[in-house]
């Protein structure tokens, strides 16, 4: 970051925060940093990102050309290059310095540039690939495609996307493999116990570890895998022996729909490895090598097994099918929508198919509806920040992939003086949900007074206000009462 053009003021991008970056935010989310390890923040403006760290633990340090330049550049495990490169008028030296950022990452680089939906916020004239804005700050906006491979090829090393204009390069490819594993693990709650049993009751806590790893896992241990395994040879005789208690215990079912979940996420991982290219199996976390044995005998079994789910998530008339008989969601002759909470819930194939958008996108901040396409490959996230609240929440903003393009598209709606609305939330979440039984009472009642039998202006927020005024009534919460002015 040298050489700066003085009709550039480069140092005016720098922005004064209360909260750390996202970048930062999704990396700590993720548990890419941790206590314990280190973090050079390359670029990091008035230094909030490291100050934030700094009080949560982290050892952090960072270095700005303007702002802290006499900070020595320091290897570290993680390094953070947010929204820099998105401010340097001149391409030679904004790839320099990705490649500078990346030789400092002992372990991963970050990297964050602004996208080009965010060109509308700004406003300014054309400048060499980018906008010279009213402040005279330069700013380069890019697609979440571009991004990636203009990464990839300065750094000559793949880039995993974890959010729209957040990407992750990892300096081990183990590292890389077992990362992108766990974003299609679904959650599954600890079994319940299934009757009591003496030697487990002795020693409940001592088995959570590997309780644990089964949950996580699908599968027994390996050697060297449970954290505690010398403890538990010592106390049941073998990991076997434990495990068979807790097989009894909780009974043999709980445990076999752990490990059919568990073989479906490992499937949609090694499907969705196709786009980047599958590694090796001796590449591969030891952890993941031994998934596949477990679930699937040979990684050429489950590569077969993995491409066939692949090959299923493009054909239109199969997912189709699939769409209809889904047992989470809401049909519609367009899409199957379905709350972000419920996503891993859905049939592998259709997992498979939203895994194909997130490879592009990564996941995507504040969406909480994903909108399967019926009859064209896209993929939409919408983002309803009143879902819960608001008895018909509006939508603030969508992002659209259009996967056969590889192409992203952003529309918003927040200054929109009539965005449309939700109806029929219950619809978006599994029966079992705690929110489900209120949606659902408010939507019989909305039934019974007739207000959702015409949907032509219903959708929107005006059209649906209006509906209510002549109908004589209003929601009070998540409840509809009449106006005091309408007849009973």
């Amino acid at each position: 970051m040298v050489g700066t053009s003085p009709t550039i003021a480069r140092h005016k991008t720098a922005m004064r925060r209360r909260e750390p970056s996202k970048p930062i935010r999704l990396a700590v989310e993720h548990g890419l940093i941790a206590h314990g390890g280190t973090v050079f923040d390359y670029g990091c403006g008035y230094g909030a990102d490291v100050r934030h760290l700094c009080d949560t633990g982290v050892a952090a340090s960072g270095w700005d050309p303007v702002h802290m330049p006499t900070t020595p550049l320091t290897h570290a495990d993680v390094v953070n290059l947010g929204f820099v490169v998105n401010v340097i008028e001149s391409a030679p030296e904004r790839a320099e310095t990705l490649r500078r950022a990346w030789s400092l990452a002992e372990r991963l680089l970050v990297v964050s540039a602004r996208l080009v939906h965010e060109r509308r916020l700004l406003a300014g004239r054309e400048c060499e690939d980018g906008l010279l804005t009213a402040r005279g700050t330069f700013q380069k906006f890019y697609e979440q495609q571009e991004l990636r491979t203009w990464i990839e090829a300065t750094l000559d090393t793949e880039a995993v996307a974890a959010a729209p204009g957040i990407f992750l390069v990892f300096r081990s490819l183990a590292d890389r493999e077992a990362y992108v594993a766990t974003r299609f693990r679904r959650s599954v709650a600890m079994p319940r116990l299934y009757r009591s049993e003496r030697l487990f009751r002795e020693h409940e806590e001592f088995l959570q570890p590997l309780i644990v790893f089964m949950r996580d896992r699908g599968r027994p241990p390996a050697e060297g895998e449970l954290i505690n395994q010398r403890a538990v040879c010592e106390t049941f005789g073998s990991v076997r022996r434990a495990v068979s208690v807790l097989q009894r215990v909780f009974g043999p079912a709980q445990w076999d729909d752990v490990a059919r979940g568990r073989r479906e996420d490992l499937l949609v991982y090694l499907a969705l490895k196709r786009f980047g290219g599958r590694q090796r199996a001796s590449e591969l976390p030891a952890t993941i090598r031994n998934d596949v044995k477990f679930h699937c005998g040979t990684y050429k079994r489950a590569c077969e097994a993995a491409d066939r789910l692949l090959y299923s998530a493009g054909d239109h008339d199969g997912i189709d099918a699939v769409m209809k008989t889904s047992a989470v969601g809401k049909l519609t002759p367009a899409a199957l929508y379905v709350h972000t909470d419920y996503k891993d819930d859905l049939a592998p194939v259709l997992r498979a198919y939203e895994g194909c958008a997130r490879v592009l996108v990564g996941e995507v901040p504040g969406a909480n509806i994903i909108k399967l396409s019926r009859g064209k490959f896209q993929v939409s996230y919408l983002s309803y920040p009143d879902f819960d609240s608001d008895p018909h929440p509006a939508l603030d903003h969508s992002v659209v992939v259009k996967l056969q393009a590889l192409d992203v598209r952003y529309r918003f709606f927040d200054d929109s003086p009539n965005p449309p609305v939700l109806h029929r939330k219950e619809t978006f979440l599994a029966q079992g949900d705690a929110r489900y039984q209120r949606f659902r009472r408010l939507t019989e009642q909305e039934q019974r007074w007739g207000l959702l039998d015409e949907t032509t202006d219903i959708g929107t927020r005006n059209g649906w206000n209006e509906h209510l005024r002549t109908r004589g009534v209003r929601l009070s919460g998540h409840r509809l009462v009449r106006n005091r002015t309408s007849p009973a």
